[in-house]
Order: structure tokens, then sequence, then C-alpha cells
């Protein structure tokens, strides 16, 4: 390997590794849940080296994040009931590809407006993470059954 060349195995961004836990890890994305008890809110990583735009992606790959982001809304809006599904892939402050899932309530801390910046993030307590991730992990579990291309 050129001594400049950039490693090409995936890494998950420091800034999402502090802000998220792990929920589950599907054929193409990793999938943690954001630390913020305001908004149930996964987010999915696509575990490609370099990504960070969805053109980045192979055909295929692109066609199984949509079926995981399908996966992660529909376990979202049956846990949660949520009014509405807000999916976005922004990246301006972290680059690498991420997409994020969030239920979202007409009577929520940020309702109608994008959860960014609407208010403080309030962390989960810790034995409530655990009883989120756990529930998140077993619907997500119980939903998937594709094999990575």
């Amino acid at each position: 390997m050129h001594p400049t060349a950039r490693p090409s195995r995936y890494e998950l961004h420091p800034q999402l590794a502090d802000d998220t836990a792990p929920v589950i890890e599907l054929a193409l994305c990793e999938v943690r849940l954001m630390d913020d008890a305001n908004h149930p809110w996964l987010v999915l990583v696509p575990k490609v080296p370099d990504a960070v735009e969805l053109i980045d992606l192979t055909a295929a790959q692109r066609t199984l994040l949509t079926a995981e982001i399908d996966d992660a809304a529909r376990v979202l809006k049956a846990l949660f009931q949520p009014d509405k599904l807000n999916v976005a892939a922004l990246g301006n402050l972290v680059p690498q590809l991420h997409v994020h899932v969030i239920a979202r309530y007409r009577d929520d801390i940020a309702w109608p407006r994008p959860v960014w910046g609407a208010a403080n993030a309030r962390p989960y307590a810790p034995e409530e993470l655990v009883e989120r991730v756990a529930a998140l992990r077993a619907a997500l579990q119980g939903r998937v059954f594709r094999q990575q291309d």
C-alpha cells in the first residue's frame, strides 16, 4: 500500500460513536440509537469504507440500504406509533454516510420543525437505554432476512 493511501476498511465516525448506542448489525448497515430520549431515533450507517454520499454505494448497496431503512422505519412505527417518520441523510457535520430515521409526534419538543437544533439532547437513563436498545434489536431481528450481495 502506498504510504499516503487511506485504509479501505469500514470505521464508524467518532462523532457517531459518541452520539449513539449500537442496536444491531444488518447486512449493509450498523443500526444505532441516537442518545436523545426526546425522540425515538435510529441512525443507519452503511458499512462501506469511505462512503460519504448515496452515490458512493453500488446499485445493489443502495437497494439494500432502502430495504434496511424500510425495516427501521416500520419497526419505529410499530413500537412507537408516531404521527410522522422523518428520514434524512444530511452529513453536513459528520461526513460519513448515515441515514436518520426519526419517529415524530405532533406534540414533540421540535414539531413541526426538524429535530436538529430545536432542543438540547436528553440522554437516556442507563436502564432506559438498555431497554430501548433491547426492544429495537428484538424487533429488527424479527424483520431481517436479507443477505448482503
